[in-house]
């Protein structure tokens, strides 16, 4: 049994312009020890699909389809229970550690609670075990900081202060929502190595979001790209970084700077915006924004083609685009 089965996820928010679909369908699993990077633009639905896993959406969010850990329902599942499994079972890196920290308790207090809350230890316990994570997540003189608070810290040790928070109490999942993205180069690489060297050591499954294909390349096993709230092309990493059979993967690599690249103009882009919620096509969530959009597109949901190893993506043309890839190549 895999540790995470998400199958045929739906999440219905309200908008100011009336109810929309932000999730349109998304199923995947993931066996214990085993990675899954999520990626796609901003409002993709890739942030929203992992909060649904933590039961943290909005209370008039509307949830269908089915999340089990472990073979537990998580959908429907009382708030009391879910508490159960946030930060004991089911951890969380979030994107901006300066609003994901509490700035009036200190470290300490921030890293034993989910210790004292779901392992019982008392506060002197968690204090040590609290300094022991600290030390391994690389803060340095951790014993002289506990009492400190996070604006005492850069960028780079509050991130490192929540990945302890997030590993306190072994989880047997991590979701690593942008770990990076307000840290410079060096400074993701190294939280980036901490995260994995951690995930194989323990043993855990990591979901990482990230609009990085490079971290993507260098950190995950399976990947999985989202647009519109759907999944339109997923399967083990090297094979979608080879193969790129959908027009969005395809339009995502082609934007990516190449290193070492010369210079020649502009780097192609995906024409269009990713529309609000309420203006997504009922059909592929892509249409009007891809150049083999046809109008049976716009009102037809395109089927899962399965792929050799593993690789599944959703198109209507994938003929067309898999010929125009190879004129392309010639």
């Amino acid at each position: 049994m895999p540790l995470l089965e998400v199958n045929d996820l739906h999440i219905g928010l309200q908008t100011q312009r009336g109810p929309a679909e932000a999730v349109r369908g998304i199923s995947f699993s993931l066996e214990r020890g085993e990675t899954l990077g999520i990626v796609g633009e901003s409002g993709c639905g890739k942030s929203i699909t992992v909060m649904s896993l933590m039961g943290l959406l909005p209370s008039t969010a509307k949830v269908t389809g089915s999340i089990k850990l472990d073979g537990q329902e998580l959908v429907g599942l009382p708030e009391k229970q879910l508490c159960q499994l946030r930060g004991n079972r089911i951890g969380m890196i979030f994107q901006e550690p300066m609003t994901a920290l509490n700035p009036v308790h200190t470290i300490a207090r921030q890293v034993g609670e989910p210790l004292m809350l779901h392992r019982g230890l008392t506060k002197a316990q968690a204090r040590k075990e609290a300094l022991d994570l600290l030390d391994r997540v690389g803060i340095p003189d951790a014993a002289s900081r506990l009492d400190a608070y996070p604006h005492q810290f850069s960028g780079g040790q509050r991130q490192r202060i929540g990945i302890a928070m997030a590993l306190a109490c072994g989880p047997d999942l991590l979701i690593a929502d942008e770990p990076t993205t307000a840290l410079d180069v060096t400074i993701q690489k190294q939280v980036l190595d901490l995260i994995q060297g951690l995930v194989a050591e323990m043993g855990m499954a990591l979901i990482l979001i990230s609009h990085d294909l490079g971290v993507i390349a260098s950190s995950v096993q399976r990947m999985l790209v989202m647009y519109g709230g759907s999944a339109v092309e997923s399967g083990p990493t090297e094979t979608v970084f080879a193969d790129r059979a959908h027009p969005y993967t395809r339009g995502l690599f082609a934007a990516r700077p190449a290193l070492g690249a010369v210079r020649a103009g502009r780097l192609p882009t995906i024409r269009g915006s990713v529309p609000e919620l309420v203006d997504i096509p009922r059909g592929c969530g892509f249409a009007g924004r891809c150049d083999f959009t046809t109008d049976a597109c716009h009102t037809t949901k395109p089927p899962v083609a399965r792929q050799p190893n593993g690789h599944a993506v959703s198109c209507l043309h994938l003929d067309a685009v898999a010929a125009h890839a190879t004129l392309a190549a010639a």
